[in-house]
C-alpha cells in the first residue's frame, strides 16, 4: 500500500500557506492590506495546508504583521528613489498587482520555475501596476545567481532587494554567502530581511519542524547576533520593526500575547526568547 502524499511536499507550497493568511486579512473589514488575488492563489490545498497546522490560526498576527511592515518599508523606499526591486523566492507576492506603484518600476520576481508558472497561470489576465520580469532560478545556484545580480545590478540606478520568508530555510552560512553577493552590485542599496531569534527558531521547529522536514525544507536561520549578524556581509540594520508590536498596535492579539507584547523589544544579542524582526538593511560603507 501507498503511503499518502503529504500537504506540504516542498518548500514552494509553503507560499500557499502564506496566501491564504493574506487572502483572510483581505476579508476583514479593517483589514491592514488587501490582496484581491491571494484566495485564489492559495487554492484549495493553501486552505487544506492551513486548515492542518496546529495553532495556525492564533500565529495569523505573524504572517499578517509581517506582510504590513514589508509593504510599509518598501512604499518608503520607493520615496527615497528606488527604481527597481528584486523580490528573491518571490512565491505567490502579489505585491506588483495590489500595491500602487509607479509605473516605470523595475520589479523582478525570481523563483523556482514550478511555483512561478503556477503564479502565471492563476494571474493570466490580470495586469501588473508596474514592469514585472519573472526570472526562474534555483537561488543556490551560485554561479547563476551571481551572473543575474550582476545583469541587474547594471540595470538598476537604484535596487531594493526584498526576501520576504526566504531566509530561515537557509543555513548560517548560506545567508551570509547570499548577503556577500547581494552586496556586490553598487546598485543594490538596501534589502527588507526577516529573522528569528534561536528561541524562536526552536519554537517553530518543534511546533512545524515534522511537516517541513519531510517537505526537505527545514527551518535553520534563528542567528543569536540578530540584525548585527550582517554587519560582516556588508549590510547595516537601520530599521528594525516588530511584527509582535504591530499586532498589538492594531489590537490583534490574544490577552497572553498582548501581555508578551508589554515586554521590552530585545536588544543586541538574541537568546531563547521567541522574536522575530522586519529588518531595513543599508549597503555599508
Amino acid at each position: 500500500m501507498g503511503t499518502a502524499e503529504p500537504l506540504i511536499r516542498n518548500v514552494s507550497d509553503t507560499a500557499l500557506w502564506a496566501a491564504v493568511y493574506r487572502a483572510d486579512e483581505t476579508d476583514r473589514p479593517d483589514a491592514l492590506f488587501r490582496d484581491p488575488f491571494a484566495r485564489r492563489l492559495a487554492g484549495e490545498r493553501g486552505q487544506k495546508i492551513a486548515d492542518s497546522v496546529p495553532g495556525a490560526a492564533r500565529a495569523d498576527w505573524a504572517w499578517v504583521g509581517r506582510t504590513y511592515l514589508f509593504d510599509q518599508l518598501i512604499r518608503e523606499q520607493l520615496a527615497q528613489g528606488v527604481d527597481m526591486v528584486v523580490n528573491l523566492a518571490a512565491g505567490l507576492d502579489a505585491r506588483p498587482y495590489r500595491m500602487d506603484l509607479p509605473a516605470a518600476l523595475q520589479w523582478v520576481e525570481v523563483d523556482l520555475p514550478g511555483i512561478l508558472d503556477y503564479k502565471e497561470s492563476v494571474l493570466a489576465g490580470e495586469t501588473p501596476r508596474c514592469a514585472l520580469e519573472r526570472v526562474r532560478l534555483d537561488l543556490s545556484d551560485l554561479g547563476a545567481r551571481r551572473a543575474l545580480f550582476e545583469r541587474l545590478g547594471r540595470r538598476a540606478g537604484k535596487a531594493l532587494i526584498v526576501s520576504e520568508g526566504l531566509l530561515i530555510y537557509l543555513g548560517p552560512d548560506a545567508v551570509a554567502t547570499l548577503a556577500r553577493d547581494l552586496a556586490g552590485p553598487p546598485a543594490f542599496q538596501s534589502w527588507i530581511v526577516d529573522i528569528a531569534s534561536p528561541g524562536l527558531l526552536r519554537l517553530l521547529q518543534k511546533n512545524l519542524g515534522p511537516q517541513l522536514e519531510r517537505a526537505s525544507a527545514p527551518l535553520r536561520f534563528g542567528p543569536p547576533e540578530g540584525p548585527e549578524f550582517f554587519v560582516p556581509a556588508g549590510w547595516r540594520p537601520i530599521q528594525v520593526l516588530s511584527p509582535l508590536a504591530t499586532a498589538a498596535r492594531f489590537k490583534r492579539l490574544s490577552f497572553f500575547m498582548r501581555l508578551v507584547a508589554l515586554l521590552p523589544e530585545p536588544r543586541g544579542r538574541q537568546g531563547s526568547r521567541p522574536w522575530s524582526g522586519v529588518c531595513l538593511l543599508a549597503k555599508a560603507g
